[in-house]
């Protein structure tokens, strides 16, 4: 099978074909492929395992959810210093953002070549030229907009090359926005519109997958107040309007219940605009989606407990910051909190519990269990589907190494987590990216889908959007959308943290949206755009977007330095990531360093 490649900025390699087109059993290739039907639709299943990159590995993880103001280091990882801290390792070496530019620029390169082959292809038919250009025009917009975000100027290459190159001049931001914008308006004027939720082809893109990400595109582009991003003073009428499209006149439609979001059997649900598709198929699943791995507190080695695939395999990546504990959500009254974390643990094993340690204080001792290796006062083995742990937002008020605090929890015939107790290997677990479908409790490479643009989101950027254009009645009707399915429904059992910490009535099945409702009022008299950067985190926790969200409303620095106790390095450099030196390295010509890298980097 042939192979070709091109060089570029960082001698990126286009990808061998063979894998993807050895499952249709293609013998052999050449350029011309491209020109057929089948070799268009083989050059598309390329681009899109394009987008894989950020759940395949310790990618997206890393470089949007670690260092904000949301969540902050647990205990393991070698992304810490350079993602959490904002520390030396955050410089040009850096592998992991070399990956993704390696990787972005290789789908860029493939989607350029297969787009001049389609352009001048004789033998299909007008339909399948126009689609196939608007699904590679979209993918290509979506790796654009990523590396732009992280990385600001960057090469904007349009034009497939079989030859080597190495000569490329970072383009301004606001080039690269017009080139994504211009994609994207391309794709929601030519893909295919779905009329009903079933007739939308799970992984494809369509007018409305097009349409949200070119609502987002705008904001963002429209948020700066002070970087130049080419924003134009229509950029906010733009985003409202592809917002509303996909609200009004797509067949998606917001689950009921936010805890429904998340449940394995429901992926590709009717909420869910785009998701980047992996498989249980474990022979064309690549690196799968590793997502599930890094949210997951250290609860396998606890009396009770073993390793499942159910509560999943616990990396210690990422942890909630106070701020989402305390500060972010009305606890009491946004279900969303407590429908976000995993609070409970019960046990799936009855090992034996080792012998409890002595705690001496003014004379008397104290039997009572070594948190650290998770014992518990009064049982020595648990019957199965007992509580085995129990993670809670309760402060103590004790110190948390005190003999005060060890007494306390020795109260409880489980492991149980006060606030004091927590630390950077146990906390609450964020539930969204679990995947119980995995063969066994090891296995690393998930097939769930890794969702990318969900309408609970358009809401939001259409909410933002009209209060930004000091719309406030508008900005409340699509917030409050969002807030009802926030709330405890009429009739829904709640938490039972609603009674025993937040101080609601114990049997309470009223509603609480009128607890959390919001007025034109309150949002007029507020920061707005704090004001939507913590709505966003409530309902976009952990939904691998929140270190761009930051850097878009040019809060990264003030918000880390405030809510992120790892994050106090952090520059105002650091809204940008650093180019990488292997890119730079293999430019010829290479300009002085101080255009071919970003600022603080040299």
């Amino acid at each position: 099978m042939k192979k070709y490649s091109i060089i570029i900025c960082t001698l990126l390699v286009l990808a061998g074909c063979s894998d993807w087109l050895s499952e249709d059993g293609a013998p052999k290739i050449d350029y011309s492929l491209y020109e057929t039907e089948a070799g268009i639709d083989a050059a598309l299943v390329s681009a899109y395992n394009y987008l894989r990159l950020g759940a395949s590995g310790e990618h997206a993880s890393a470089y949007v959810e670690l260092g904000t103001d949301l969540f902050t280091e647990g205990s393991d990882g070698s992304w810490r210093d350079s993602f959490d801290q904002y520390g030396a390792k955050m410089g040009a070496d850096n592998s992991l953002l070399y990956k993704l530019w390696e990787n972005n620029y290789k789908g860029i390169g493939n989607c350029n070549l297969a787009l001049d082959e389609v352009a001048t292809s004789p033998v299909i038919t007008e339909e399948k030229r126009v689609q196939s250009i608007g699904e590679l025009r979209f993918i290509r917009a979506f790796m654009y907009f990523d590396l732009v975000q992280q990385f600001g100027r960057i090469p904007l290459v349009l034009k497939g090359s079989y030859e080597v190159q190495t000569a490329f001049k970072r383009a301004s931001v606001g080039e690269v926005y017009d080139a994504i914008i211009s994609d994207l308006r391309y794709g929601v004027e030519n893909l295919p519109i779905p009329d009903k939720v079933s007739d939308v082809k799970k992984g494809k893109a369509n007018s409305y997958v097009a349409a949200h990400l070119l609502s987002k595109v705008y904001l963002t582009r429209a948020s700066a107040s002070v970087e130049d991003r080419g924003k134009k003073t229509t950029d906010l009428d733009s985003a409202l309007y592809y917002s509303e499209k996909v609200i009004k006149e797509s067949p998606y439609q917001l689950q009921k219940n936010f805890s429904d979001l998340w449940k394995i059997d429901n992926q590709g649900n009717s909420e869910v605009i785009f998701a980047v598709q992996y498989t249980t198929n474990t022979l064309f699943n690549g690196d799968g989606n590793w997502l599930h791995l890094f949210w997951l507190a250290e609860y396998d080695n606890k009396p009770g407990m073993s390793r499942n695939i159910e509560y999943g395999r616990p990396y210690k990546r990422l942890r909630p910051t106070d701020k989402t504990l305390f500060e972010l959500f009305d606890r009491k009254n946004d279900s969303r909190f407590y429908k976000s974390f995993q609070w409970v643990y019960y046990a799936n094993n009855s090992k034996t519990i080792p012998k409890w340690s002595e705690l001496k204080q003014n004379g008397e001792v104290y039997f009572t269990p070594d948190p650290d290796k998770g014992q518990v006062k009064g049982k020595n083995k648990f019957s199965l589907g007992d509580t085995a742990i129990y993670y809670s937002v309760v402060k103590t008020g004790f110190g948390s190494s005190s003999l005060n605090l060890k007494k306390y929890i020795a109260n409880y015939s489980y492991t149980y987590f006060p606030y004091e107790a927590q630390d950077l290997k146990n906390f609450p677990t964020l539930l969204k990216h679990l995947a119980p479908n995995r063969a066994d409790a090891v296995q690393r490479e998930s097939g769930r889908e890794w969702v990318r643009m969900r309408l609970g989101e358009t809401y939001l950027i259409a909410a933002e959007a009209a209060g930004r254009k000091g719309d406030f009645d508008l900005a409340a009707k699509y917030l409050n959308v969002i807030r009802e399915r926030a709330a405890w429904a009429e009739g829904e059992e709640k938490a039972p943290q609603y009674w025993n910490v937040e101080g609601g009535m114990k049997n309470n099945v009223q509603s609480t949206y009128k607890e959390i409702e919001v007025t034109k009022e309150q949002l007029a008299a507020s920061d707005f755009v704090s004001f939507m950067l913590d709505e966003r985190g409530r309902e976009l926790l952990g939904e691998t977007c929140r270190w761009e969200d930051l850097v878009r409303c040019e809060k990264l620095v003030d918000w880390v330095k405030k809510y992120n106790p790892k994050g106090g390095n952090i520059q105002s450099y650091h809204k940008l990531r650093p180019i990488p030196s292997n890119h730079i390295n293999r430019l010829n010509p290479v300009g002085p360093i101080s255009e071919e890298q970003n600022e603080g980097y040299y």
